[in-house]
């Protein structure tokens, strides 16, 4: 059949771009640095410093990963390439929408392969923090953020990615006024900061008794998590604690003991929280962490020289307009307004399936 010899031609293109893959994932050095990981590992004393070990660990997971992967998708071409052949030799019609399939998710597979070169940032492989922030509204914005955040750690799922919620403040009357969550991953900091920004909603309101069409909005920030050993100077008379009693989860334990802190950062405004732990010093820990990862992002993206230069002015950059719509009436459309990417089926994007959305902005943000 010539559909047979076009998808062979089709795939004797992509040899090449496997090699330059390679090549991009640097995948010599990888192996190289792994082997001498491992040989770590196994070295007498390893054990001893657990803060170490786990970072060795940790690494040693990502190296093996990404070698798994690619090896992965290699044996994926060899076995469509050899599907292919069968199909030419037996002359099987029947095995064409077979060929057809395992095809387009190669190439799909291959694709996002590609996307994973493209995250060269400093941070894009550490863990990232989510922040959700509901916006004027009331409870429908409250309800947008809490979508929002059930979107995100849908996406996470899917991903392996493992999640802890570290803040989380109900609204008054439904879903959230605003929450963190770390997400722990390989580049999960690459992939998610492309939708730090403000996400609108438009849908007839499930809290408005005459069915009026809403426009909500909420706003995500999403920071890296930053190592201890990074260089940051945090003044103690720059930072404003407060502490007060958890809400959500947590048993009785969060209703009686005013374990939760909230950390301002007086000359930029930032605020973090954290009731994650019970002890009130876990989470002033786990609230410092997050403020030097925001003011480090920051000072990143504005290209500033050093923290000090961030203004509190500049935060509300953070709010923008809009990065993407999500229409549920009077048709359903989720686009992106800085890529143009957008998808139809807005109960799967809700469900987590915003990958296109993460790709196109790659793709974007590589050719401009």
């Amino acid at each position: 059949m010539i559909e047979f010899d076009n998808y062979k031609v089709k795939l004797n293109t992509l040899p090449p771009i496997l090699e330059t893959l390679r090549g991009a994932l640097k995948l010599d050095e990888a192996e190289a640095e792994l082997a001498q990981l491992q040989h770590q590992t196994e070295a007498e004393g390893f054990w001893s410093d657990l803060d170490n070990s786990q970072t060795v660990l940790k690494r040693v997971k990502q190296l093996q990963s990404k070698a798994d992967s690619y090896k992965k998708l290699s044996n994926r071409f060899l076995d469509l390439q050899a599907l292919i052949e069968m199909a030419q030799e037996e002359d099987d019609e029947a095995l064409l929408p077979e060929i057809e399939a395992e095809f387009a998710e190669f190439t799909a597979a291959l694709e996002a392969s590609r996307l994973t070169t493209l995250l060269s940032g400093e941070y894009d492989n550490c863990p990232a923090i989510v922040s959700f922030h509901a916006g004027a509204g009331g409870t429908e914005a409250c309800d947008w953020a809490e979508m929002l955040y059930r979107m995100y750690m849908r996406w996470a799922e899917k991903h392996g990615f493992s999640v802890t919620v570290l803040d989380y403040l109900d609204g008054e009357e439904a879903g959230l006024k605003n929450s963190s969550i770390h997400n722990d991953g390989e580049n999960a900091y690459g992939y998610l900061k492309s939708e730090g920004g403000v996400h609108r909603l438009v849908r007839i309101s499930p809290f408005d008794s005459s069915g009026r069409r809403h426009t909500s909005f909420a706003a995500i920030e999403v920071s890296p998590v930053i190592s201890d050993d990074a260089e940051i100077d945090i003044r103690p008379e720059d930072l404003k604690v407060d502490t007060y009693r958890s809400s959500g989860a947590g048993g009785q334990h969060v209703n009686k003991t005013e374990s939760a802190i909230r950390i301002t950062h007086l000359p930029t405004g930032i605020v973090v929280a954290c009731q994650l732990e019970r002890s009130q010093h876990q989470n002033r820990e786990v609230a410092m962490r997050m403020l030097r990862s925001k003011l480090i992002e920051i000072k990143e993206r504005e290209h500033l020289d050093k923290i000090s230069d961030i203004k509190g002015e500049q935060m509300k950059i953070q709010w923008g307009s809009q990065i993407r719509s999500y229409v549920f009436m009077p048709y359903t459309l989720a686009k992106d307004h800085r890529t143009g990417f957008e998808s139809g089926n807005i109960t799967a994007v809700m469900d987590g399936e915003i990958d296109g959305f993460i790709n196109a902005f790659l793709s974007f943000k590589a050719e401009n």
